[in-house]
């Protein structure tokens, strides 16, 4: 599921390209693989590239911004392979990967995650060795470009949650220090949930419409919040009514300064991870 869940940043649509792969496999003549680790791995990588390229159409008439899906855990002992999976795949970086072009992110995530060499990439993609090695380097190139930080520590992000929302309760003025310049945060709802319809950018921005969502929660009845974990990361959970509504995540920036922030209310992609699952 590793591969799949990577391209497509969806656990439901990872979990078909498994089943797809697995059922391709059990139909071949298992005799006649050398390599069944990377036929597998082949297989899945197309069949997620084929997945990838209706859901971006999806995508496209997505209402909002669309973010991956999150592993979440309350217990880190629980599900133990799909929290693995989790600790692997940041969901800064699933949706950093957003914006390379299919086939690069393919490249990049057979090379880097599972240390494919160029020959089994190139054979993969159909491509030459020398265009997936600079394939590999482009997608480098973007992703240190891309805005959020890829090595960011828990303890860190948890420390940078504490203080984005301890700063959201202060006035305005106080608040949006703890914000780096170039800020942003990102709401989906998908149109089942209210979100903002656009990435907020910059301290301002981002403060004004936090405070004015904080400030509702007041009003609503039997409320919680609760820290998660979240692919690696730290989350503050909130709970309405005992149902997971919302999910937020805080990265910083190398000053410790707020600079990505991830809210996902889209109840569809709200799924806990339960123990024994």
């Amino acid at each position: 599921m590793s591969i799949s869940y990577r391209m497509l940043g969806e656990v439901s649509a990872a979990e078909d390209v498994v089943q797809e792969a697995w059922l391709r496999f059990a139909a071949s003549d298992v005799s006649a693989i050398e390599n069944p680790s990377a036929w597998l791995r082949r297989i899945a990588t197309n069949i997620a590239l084929d997945t990838l390229k209706s859901a971006r159409v999806r995508r496209e008439r997505y209402v909002g911004p669309w973010l991956p899906e999150p592993l979440i855990s309350e217990h880190e002992t629980s599900t133990e392979r799909q929290f693995q999976l989790a600790q692997e795949c940041e969901l800064a970086l699933l949706w950093a990967m957003e914006r390379l072009a299919p086939a690069e992110r393919a490249a990049f995530i057979l090379r880097e995650a599972f240390d494919a060499d160029y020959t089994e990439i190139a054979k993969t993609l159909g491509k030459s060795e020398a265009a997936c090695r600079q394939m590999v380097s482009r997608a480098h190139k973007r992703l240190q470009t891309s805005g959020p930080r890829f090595d960011v520590s828990a303890e860190d992000a948890a420390k940078a949650a504490e203080r984005f929302f301890f700063a959201a309760t202060q006035d305005h003025a106080q608040a949006i220090k703890v914000l780096s310049e170039g800020a942003v945060a990102i709401t989906d709802g998908g149109g089942k949930a209210s979100a903002a319809f656009r990435v907020l950018c910059g301290p301002a921005d981002i403060m004004t419409v936090t405070q004015a969502v904080m400030a509702k929660s007041k009003d609503l009845p039997n409320v919680r919040f609760s820290q998660v974990t979240a692919n690696r990361h730290p989350a503050v959970a909130r709970y309405v009514d005992d149902i997971l509504d919302t999910l937020t995540m805080v990265l910083p920036d190398k000053t410790g300064a707020t600079h990505w922030i991830y809210v996902m209310r889209n109840p569809e992609k709200l799924r806990v991870i339960s123990p024994g699952a």
